[in-house]
């Protein structure tokens, strides 16, 4: 890094040195002015050679030509769309302008004479063209100059070379085929039985803390201290989110102190009673650093980097299932931190304790070579189990839940599972109708609990509710569904904005997600409703007759297999199913088609409450994507005149080469047409999906069958709507899914 800082700096002193700006000293770096009495083209071929000459040191030739533009703030000209030629002119022509006016400070060095001579040369030209052929010529330089290898400048692709890379692409997705395990095809195991042959190399623990360096120190209360490690370590944890939000929320805040002082040494507790007087700027400052020199890494160092990771990964990443290689989807254990959680977390800022080996459950087969732990350590236990699907399991320390090392989402143990659950949801459909008709039964019976039951299950059903599970107090933040509702959360309304018997509900669901809606419901439900809140406080159970296993045992009674969620399942897929039906048009194009399966996707996604913060780019994003729209608007009205002016031009002439102008001014106008059909439909579906995260229930609630059939249907390929993982995940349903599938 020290002789990168020394070539910068050496590279800036002959900038200032040299009458030229910075973006020309690239291209034309002359020792001294030539001599007026040479003539122009010995000038000229002489003023080139000493350029080639003298252009860089030889530190300089050890640089990568686009981090020294990069570290002295040279912009490359992104690639001009061809369909704004008209358009970029100008916006040239206002660039240069600025650039040639003159210096309006001492800081503003004039052009070079070489550059002067060559504007003066092509005075009697359009002023724009002249300097872009300027701006041509330099670039060419630079690139001839540099060998043209480490210039960002893509060149551009022949035919055959473009032919070749799709072939291969092709070819490559042949093999994985070919390579893929068909277990749908096979015969299913015995129920319960998972696998019959398991081997892995157990989880991949994070390296250990490196001590910081001693010219690295923390502050308090103005002056140094030396942290004991465990201590260091919490420290540089929190330092590392100084730049986000989350060190702003006092709980967060006072989350971390408190754990944070049990890492600490008596003395250290005693000194540091004040997280206000903790000063963590140099540990963020080094942590900003390394996140730089990560990002500044040459191709060579990445390059290592990447064939590190990827040993890692071929002997941690796989395992052997019943025979057949599979990918493991989290092989590595989280390395220690502060916990974050969504939304208005309780226990934010927490510190996750660093995973042991001997906090470790290995599972693995009887026949198979168990796993070595770390040097020095030893598993907590081996297990032969094989009516479950992890692969190693630990406790984590902030909310006492059970983690584990599972197969990767496209796997046999993975696919089946999905296939199973849709499979279970599809059947609910035969016998939903009488499960409706035996709950609105059940609303008006004698015993209190079937009606809680009953109304609960009304909930479950029409508004998508989850069924909320039971919690120790102070486990977990305070967050409930539809079991575990408490009198505040809801609020009764005779009528409401027109309407009868309308509930509003209020609470925080699974990841401190609120959850707020109105809606109104028959009118023996609003009834059932005033009844289990009489005489109760806010903080009483609504349903206090009534949990989640009692739900699920009846639901189980009324179809194998039913719970709660499966109803969630089941409605989240056939709104999509109705959805798609009632949007779909086959002659609308791909865009058009996509903006249809994205709203039926929207419909599941407000039914499910799967919301999410507006992004924080958002407003500018959209007024990118709105000033591209504009240009291609302008760009349209061109093209149209210039189709009009073609067609008049060919009128009545016998000319082919005319006509074979209008035939391009056509289709120029309709490119242009469809591309700016397509960003209107773009900004149309970014805006309605602000607040509404897709990716959810497409991942986990909406049967793949559903989808493969429509873009069959509708000839629109897969890969627009699902990316490469979703279509391996799904590969089941990709595989077996004919274009009449019903869900």
């Amino acid at each position: 890094m020290a002789e990168d800082f020394t070539s910068v700096n050496t590279m800036e002193k002959e900038l200032k040195d040299n009458p030229c700006s910075s973006e020309d000293a690239f291209a034309v770096n002359p020792k001294k002015k030539k001599s007026k009495a040479k003539g122009k083209a010995k000038s000229q071929h002489e003023g080139k050679e000493k350029t080639h000459r003298k252009m860089k040191t030889p530190k300089e030739e050890s640089m990568d030509f686009e981090e020294r533009r990069s570290k002295l703030n040279v912009k490359e000209e992104p690639d001009k769309d061809p369909d704004f030629v008209t358009e970029e002119k100008g916006k040239k022509r206002k660039r240069k302008a600025d650039k040639t006016d003159g210096p309006s400070s001492t800081s503003e060095a004039p052009l070079p004479e070489k550059k002067k001579k060559k504007v003066s040369e092509e005075g009697q030209r359009d002023t724009a063209t002249s300097k872009k052929k300027i701006k041509k010529d330099k670039k060419e330089k630079v690139i001839k100059e540099e060998g043209g290898g480490s210039v960002s400048t893509k060149k551009k692709k022949t035919k055959e070379e473009i032919e070749a890379a799709r072939s291969l692409k092709i070819k490559k997705k042949e093999e994985e085929e070919k390579q893929r395990w068909r277990w749908w095809e096979e015969e299913k195991y015995e129920d319960g039985i998972k696998w019959k042959f398991l081997e892995h190399k157990g989880p991949y623990f994070p390296p250990k803390f490196q001590p910081l360096s001693d010219d690295v120190k923390f502050y308090y209360n103005g002056k140094a201290v030396k942290l004991s490690l465990p201590a260091e370590e919490v420290a540089l944890f929190f330092a590392q989110m100084l730049d986000h939000e989350y060190t702003t929320k006092d709980v967060f805040r006072n989350n971390f102190f408190r754990d944070w002082r049990k890492e600490m040494t008596l003395e250290e507790r005693k000194l540091i009673m004040d997280l206000n007087k903790c000063d963590f700027g140099e540990l963020h400052a080094m942590h900003k650093q390394k996140v730089e020199v990560r990002k500044n890494m040459s191709k060579e160092e990445k390059l290592v980097n990447k064939e590190f990771n990827q040993k890692i990964v071929d002997e941690y990443g796989f395992c052997v299932l019943d025979h057949h290689r599979e990918r493991i989807g989290n092989f590595k254990i989280e390395p220690p931190g502060l916990f974050r959680g969504r939304g208005d977390h309780p226990k934010q800022g927490m510190l996750k304790k660093r995973i042991r080996p001997e906090d470790v459950i290995i599972n693995c087969s009887k026949d198979s070579r168990i796993p070595e732990p770390p040097a020095g350590h030893h598993w907590k236990e081996v297990r032969h189990d094989n009516t479950v699907t992890w692969l190693a399991s630990w406790t984590e320390n902030v909310q006492g839940s059970c983690k584990y090392v599972m197969l990767n989402a496209n796997s046999k143990l993975k696919g089946e599972k999905d296939w199973e659950k849709y499979e279970v949801a599809r059947r609910l459909k035969s016998c939903v109708d009488a499960i409706r008709t035996q709950y609105q039964e059940d609303l008006k019976s004698k015993q209190m609990g079937t009606r809680q039951r009953a109304v609960a299950l009304y909930f479950i059903d029409k508004l998508a509710l989850r069924a909320g599970n039971e919690k120790e107090e102070g486990e977990t933040a305070d967050t409930v569904g539809c079991c575990s509702l408490r009198v505040e959360h809801i609020t009764l309304h005779d009528t409401l904005d027109g309407q009868k018997c309308v509930v509003e509900f209020d609470f925080l669901g699974k990841d401190c997600i609120r959850y707020y809606n109105k809606v109104p419901v028959v009118k023996r439900v609003f009834k059932n409703l005033k009844l289990f809140m009489e005489n109760k406080q806010g903080g009483d159970d609504l349903f206090d007759r009534l949990n989640t296993q009692v739900l699920n045992k009846h639901l189980s009674s009324l179809m194998p297999g039913l719970t709660a969620k499966v109803f969630r399942t089941y409605n989240a897929s056939i709104t999509l199913q109705q959805q798609l039906k009632e949007l779909g048009n086959m002659k609308d194009n791909v865009a058009e088609k996509l903006l249809s399966y994205n709203r039926a996707n929207r419909a599941v996604a407000i039914l499910c409450n799967h919301q999410r913060a507006p992004p924080k780019t958002f407003e500018q994003s959209m007024a990118n994507l709105q000033a591209k729209i504009d240009s291609r608007k302008e760009q349209l009205d061109l093209a149209k005149k210039e189709l009009k002016q073609a067609k008049k031009e060919a009128k009545g002439s016998s000319d082919s080469k005319l006509l074979i102008v209008v035939e391009k001014k056509k289709k120029a106008v309709q490119r242009c047409e469809e591309q700016l059909l397509k960003m209107e439909v773009q900004a149309t579906d970014r805006e309605e999906n602000k607040q509404i995260a897709l990716g959810t229930s497409k991942l986990n609630y909406l049967d793949p069958r559903i989808t493969v059939a429509w873009c069959k249907n509708m000839e629109v390929p897969l890969d627009k709507i699902y990316n490469k993982s979703l279509r391996d995940k799904f590969a089941w349903a990709v595989d077996m899914t004919e274009h009449d599938f019903l869900f």
